[in-house]
């Protein structure tokens, strides 16, 4: 007889963060604003820190309900850069991990712009490297403007101005 296995996932309600735009900022004083798009989209734009200025549209992101009011979002970006971030707007609180690779880590400046426009440029300066040692942050942050928006709105995190 097998024994049963019980199912680990809970059941997922996504409307707690899914057409919010979110404003944080870490304890090492990076601010980010987030738009969660969709249940599979993030648009995103870095406000301060080492990638200041980084604006990204369309991110595919891997989004799951851990708890009540407790939400991951992780995704591996184009730089080569990969990002797990937990959110509990309940508490204003907010963790996140980055794992830059060596070349980000080394010239954060590489990467402070709109990514949309300069996708192929980042790309081969991924592939061009050093991808390793990578560089892990690991920072805790305060939510300080957590408002539903609605979903798939476009505005919210606009491209800059092409000029």
């Amino acid at each position: 007889m097998t024994p049963e296995v019980a199912q680990s996932m809970p059941p997922q309600d996504l409307s707690g963060i899914v057409g919010y735009r979110i404003l944080y900022t870490y304890d090492n004083g990076w601010q980010y604003l987030l738009y969660v798009k969709n249940a599979t989209t993030v648009d995103y734009h870095v406000l301060s820190g080492d990638v200041g200025g980084r604006i990204v549209k369309g991110q595919s992101v891997d989004l799951v309900q851990l708890e009540d009011d407790n939400y991951k979002l992780s995704w591996t970006e184009p730089t080569g850069t990969s990002v797990a971030v937990n959110y509990l707007p309940g508490r204003r609180r907010v963790h996140g991990s980055t794992y830059f690779p060596r070349w980000v880590a080394q010239d954060g400046a590489a990467i402070a712009r709109y990514q949309n426009d300069h996708r192929a440029e980042m790309e081969a300066l991924r592939d061009a490297g050093p991808a390793y040692p990578i560089e892990v942050i690991t920072e805790f942050a305060t939510i300080t403007e957590f408002d539903f928006v609605g979903i798939d709105d476009e505005s919210v995190v606009p491209a800059p101005d092409p000029s």
